[in-house]
């Protein structure tokens, strides 16, 4: 059985990326382990972003970029909204929307921070 795709402002893993159809809307979220800017690439940027269960790999136009430039320069965590696309067996997320997720990582490390450290182990 199938499970329904999620809607943004959910997000939708990595590892499902291959079930959707070419041209659907969708929400993906990561960490950015790469950013690339070529200068024949005419100011387009790709991103990777990485999930749980694989990467994620995102077209941003140069007029998207200007809008958001800030959120793909300075971005550790970023969710994008936009549509899938295959060229040649690899599949692309071209952005139409990015938000930086970033401070939710702040927080993990503060929850981090605050949990107890678990009992240690008995030896001898």
């Amino acid at each position: 059985m199938t499970h329904p795709l999620p809607r943004p402002p959910s997000a939708l893993i990595a590892a499902r990326l291959p079930e959707v159809p070419p041209g659907r809307r969708v929400a993906v979220a990561g960490l950015v382990i790469v950013r690339q800017r070529p200068g024949t690439a005419r100011g387009v940027v790709f991103l990777t972003l990485e999930d749980e269960t694989g990467v994620v790999n995102v077209i941003v136009w140069r007029t998207l970029f200007e809008r958001y430039r800030r959120a793909v320069i300075a971005g550790r965590l970023l969710r994008v909204t936009g549509r899938v696309e295959r060229q040649a067996g690899v599949i692309h997320v071209v952005a139409e929307e990015i938000e930086d997720i970033s401070p939710l990582l702040d927080r993990l490390a503060d929850a981090d921070a605050e949990a107890p450290l678990p009992p240690r182990a008995q030896t001898g």
